[in-house]
C-alpha cells in the first residue's frame, strides 16, 4: 500500500512508556511502541519523534518549586526519554539519532534542522529530547515545533484514547467522537487535544494533527498507510 505521509513527527507521552503505571519504563510496553514505531519505519516513511517527561516529572504537580526550575527538571526527563526509546528502537535494528535542544554534548547532539533531515534521509529515527529549551512551553507544543521546522506532513499524537471527544469518554458514556475537526473549533471549545500554544502554532503552519491510540501501535502504521485511526485535525 501506497504511504499517505512521507515524514512525520511522532509524538508519545512520557506516561506511555510506564505502562499501567504510567512511572519509570515498562519494557513490555516500550517494546510493543517501538516495534509499532518500527513497523512504520520499515514501510519507509521518515519518522521524527518526541517524548514527553510525565512518567519521571511533571512541573505543574512540583508543588511550590519555582516554574522555571521545574521545567528544567522537566525537559531532562525528556532527554532521559528520548535515550530510552532511541536504545529500544536499536536493539531492534532501527538506526536514530538523538538531538537535544539543550547543549549537553556528552549525551547527545544539539538540535539542528539540517542534521535532523540529514538523519531522516539516511533512514534513521530522529528524536528529539529536551523539550523546546525553554520553560513553560509543553512537549506537545515541541512536537509542533520541530515538526515546522523539518517540514513534517503530519504530527501524529499518540495518546490513550482513540481520538478527539467533546468531553472525557472515561467519564461520560455519552460522549461524541469526531472523525475530523478544525484546529478552530479545539481552541473555540477548549477541546483536550494540546495547549493553545501548540494548536495556534500547528493551525497557522498548516501543519495536521492525527490524535489516535498508541494501546495498539500497530495504529502508527496503519495511519502512515491513510487508514482511518483517530480523528484528523486540519485547518481546511
Amino acid at each position: 500500500m501506497a504511504l499517505k505521509y512521507q515524514r512525520i513527527l511522532l509524538k508519545i507521552s512520557g506516561e506511555a512508556l510506564g505502562g499501567e503505571k504510567g512511572t519509570g519504563f515498562d519494557e513490555p510496553t516500550m517494546d510493543a511502541i517501538c516495534g509499532g514505531v518500527k513497523k512504520a519505519h520499515d514501510l519507509g516513511v521518515q519518522i521524527g519523534i518526541v517524548v514527553g517527561g510525565g512518567n519521571f516529572w511533571r512541573g505543574r504537580s512540583s508543588g511550590k518549586m519555582e516554574r522555571t526550575l521545574a521545567d528544567k527538571i522537566g525537559m531532562l526527563a525528556t532527554v532521559m526519554n528520548a535515550l530510552a526509546v532511541s536504545d529500544k528502537l536499536e536493539q531492534l535494528g532501527v538506526e536514530t539519532e538523538v538531538f537535544t535542544s539543550i547543549t549537553m554534548p556528552q549525551v547527545a547532539p544539539a538540535f539542528t534542522r539540517k542534521d535532523a533531515l540529514k538523519a531522516m534521509a539516511d533512514g534513521k529515527i530522529a528524536i528529539f529530547g529536551g523539550g523546546t529549551g525553554n520553560p513553560f512551553f509543553s512537549t506537545d507544543t515541541t512536537t509542533a515545533l520541530r515538526a515546522v521546522e523539518v517540514s513534517a506532513d503530519i504530527m501524529f499524537k499518540a495518546t490513550m484514547v482513540d481520538g478527539v471527544y467533546d468531553k472525557d469518554p472515561h467519564k461520560y458514556p455519552d460522549a461524541k467522537k469526531y472523525d475530523t475537526l478544525t484546529f478552530t473549533k479545539v481552541l473555540e471549545d477548549r477541546l483536550a487535544v494540546m495547549d493553545g500554544t501548540a494548536a495556534t502554532l500547528c493551525r497557522d503552519n498548516k501543519l495536521p494533527i492525527l490524535v489516535f491510540d498508541l494501546a495498539d501501535p500497530d495504529n502508527i502504521a496503519k495511519a502512515v498507510q491513510g487508514e482511518n485511526v483517530g480523528t484528523l485535525v486540519y485547518e481546511g
